[in-house]
């Protein structure tokens, strides 16, 4: 019991530090263009950051662990929604932008509500898996996101030197490095989470509900901590939003493409309070002071997430 849970923590470990190199390289990259923050948070830091879930899920729906698959999606988002930005809030209220508040918080709150409707469709197919047909209309969703936001980009190119090029290359090696990392990071993780369950009697559905989606949320929790005391709202923010839709249109479509995903019912309480919340952030940019998640706001969103987590458990026990 004690090997799998410390295997579980340096799958952790190696996530953290895959996600990092991966983050810190694309960034890199992507100032040489003078991205401005909120695109690359919503981008670049938001894939980075996601990347251990997408490694995560990719190895769960290869080996048929359906409730790790959606528990660590909705889970991760409701990690993102509740504790990152009630933490990050509490550091710094969190100035929004105005395409942040009128564009990407409704955009997410609309294909978590679609995600409902997808993982219901027994109703209309008689059936409550998550298909290939489903995965692929989400890859499509995902693809109409990425022309959205990089519409938004104003580049302004430079001329690549020679030191340039060698910065370059270190960088893309701090890339491979991540990949590598994410990878082996996830295989643990998800190999001896599941050893955990079975020998705690504890459902995959909770599992990947609390330890697997916070620790592969890890990385977003950093993230955006570290741009709150830097006080950059906007990788913040953009970190947090951007996330939560690759989770879902990029993680699942691809968790669904590679094998139909089963879907647990029990699920829908975690749906609603994932919709719950994101329509809580949404009204929270027209009160108090206008455009910003103030701290009692994020307070409130730490406090019920504890409480939440509390009900997971003692349903569980």
């Amino acid at each position: 019991m004690i090997i799998p849970i410390l295997l579980v923590a340096a799958g952790f470990v190696t996530l953290i530090f895959g996600a990092n190199w991966v983050v810190d390289g694309a960034s890199s990259l992507a100032k040489k263009y003078n991205i401005s923050d909120l695109v690359i948070g919503l981008t670049i830091v938001a894939f980075g950051t996601s990347a251990p879930e997408l490694v995560v899920n990719s190895i769960a729906s290869i080996n048929g662990y359906s409730d790790i698959v959606l528990g660590n999606i909705i889970g991760s988002n409701n990690f993102n929604l509740f504790i990152i930005l009630g933490i990050t809030g509490l550091i710094l209220p969190i100035k929004v932008q105005s395409s942040t508040a009128w564009k990407e918080i409704p955009i997410s709150l609309l294909i978590s509500v679609l995600l409902l409707f997808l993982l219901n469709d027994f109703i209309f197919s008689g059936t409550t898996y998550s298909s290939r047909i489903d995965g692929l209309i989400l890859l499509v969703l995902f693809g109409f996101f990425l022309f959205y936001v990089f519409c938004q980009v104003k580049t302004e190119p430079q001329n690549i030197t020679a030191e340039n090029k060698k910065t370059t290359l270190k960088i893309i090696g701090l890339i491979i490095f991540g990949l590598v990392g994410l990878i082996l990071g996830g295989q643990l993780v998800v190999i001896h989470s599941v050893k955990i369950a079975n020998t705690l009697g504890i459902s995959e559905k909770i599992i990947g509900l609390t330890i697997v989606a916070a620790g592969t949320s890890l990385p977003e929790l950093v993230t955006s901590v570290v741009a709150a005391v830097k006080k950059n709202s906007d990788i913040a923010i953009g970190n947090v939003i951007g996330s939560n839709i690759f989770n879902i249109l990029l993680i699942l479509s691809i968790s669904s493409i590679i094998q139909p995903i089963e879907y647990n019912p029990k699920f829908d309480l975690d749906l609603y309070i994932l919709i719950g919340g994101t329509v809580f952030l949404l009204t929270s940019m027209w009160t108090g002071q206008r455009k910003k998640l103030d701290r009692w706001e994020a307070g409130f969103l730490f406090g019920f997430y504890m409480i939440y987590t509390i009900y997971l458990v003692m349903n569980e026990v």
